[in-house]
C-alpha cells in the first residue's frame, strides 16, 4: 500500500525550502469563468502573481488562458468537473486527474505541475495517482468562504484578515462577489506587510 502520509501536500509555506515570513499564496479555484479577466486585471494593478486551479469542463480556446500564463500566474488541475475523488475507485480517479492533465497541457503547451482536488477532498489513491502522474497535490490554508457570502461579499475580507498568518495559502473563487472585494482584501493585506510570491514551476 502506498504511504501516502509521508507525500508531498502543499498547504502553506511551512513546505517550501525557501521560506518568507511574510509571503502568502493566492489561489483561485473553478475557473476558467466570465470573470476571469476582471479578476486579472485587479492582479495586474497589484502586481500579485497568483495560481489558478481550473476544470477541464470549463476549459476551452476562447478562454483568456494565454493572458495568465503571460502575466506570470501559476495555471493547475482541478478535475474534469468538480467530482469528490474520494468517490471513485482508484482507476477512476487516474482517468480524471490525466484527462484534465492532458486537457491543460495540450492547449497551453506547457507542463501542469500543480493540481488541487475538489472540495479538498483526497485519499490515499489520490496521491498514488498525483505522484505516478508527477503531479504536486496543493491544498490551502485560509478559505475566503467566497461562495457562501455572495450577498455580503465583504465578509470574504473580513474572514481572512481574521485568519491569515505569514505562510498562509489563501483560497479564494472565481466568482463576482470575489472581483467585488478582491481590489479592497489586496490593499489590505499589503497594508499588513504580506507579500505575494508563487511556488516553483
Amino acid at each position: 500500500m502506498y504511504d501516502w502520509k509521508n507525500k508531498e501536500i502543499w498547504t502553506n509555506l511551512q513546505n517550501w525550502k525557501k521560506k518568507s515570513s511574510n509571503s502568502l499564496i493566492l489561489t483561485f479555484d473553478d475557473g476558467p469563468s466570465s470573470v476571469l479577466i476582471p479578476i486579472l486585471d485587479v492582479l495586474k494593478k497589484h502586481d500579485i502573481k497568483a495560481m489558478f486551479f481550473w476544470q477541464s469542463r470549463l476549459l476551452h480556446k476562447k478562454r483568456p488562458w494565454k493572458r495568465v500564463l503571460d502575466d506570470g500566474h501559476i495555471l493547475g488541475g482541478h478535475s474534469l468537473r468538480h467530482r469528490d475523488l474520494t468517490r471513485l475507485s482508484r482507476d477512476e480517479q487516474f482517468h480524471d486527474i490525466r484527462s484534465n492533465k492532458i486537457h491543460i497541457e495540450k492547449l497551453t503547451g506547457q507542463k501542469m505541475k500543480y493540481f488541487r482536488p475538489p472540495f479538498g477532498q483526497f485519499n490515499g489513491d489520490t496521491l498514488y495517482v498525483l505522484k505516478e502522474l508527477e503531479v504536486i497535490p496543493f491544498l490551502w490554508e485560509v478559505a475566503g468562504l467566497d461562495w457562501e457570502h455572495k450577498q455580503n461579499p465583504q465578509y470574504i475580507v473580513h474572514n481572512i484578515l481574521n485568519h491569515v498568518e505569514n505562510g498562509s495559502v489563501i483560497l479564494l473563487h472565481e466568482l463576482r462577489q470575489t472581483v467585488e472585494i478582491l481590489d479592497d482584501l489586496l490593499t489590505e493585506l499589503k497594508l499588513e506587510g504580506y507579500e505575494f510570491v508563487l511556488p516553483p514551476v
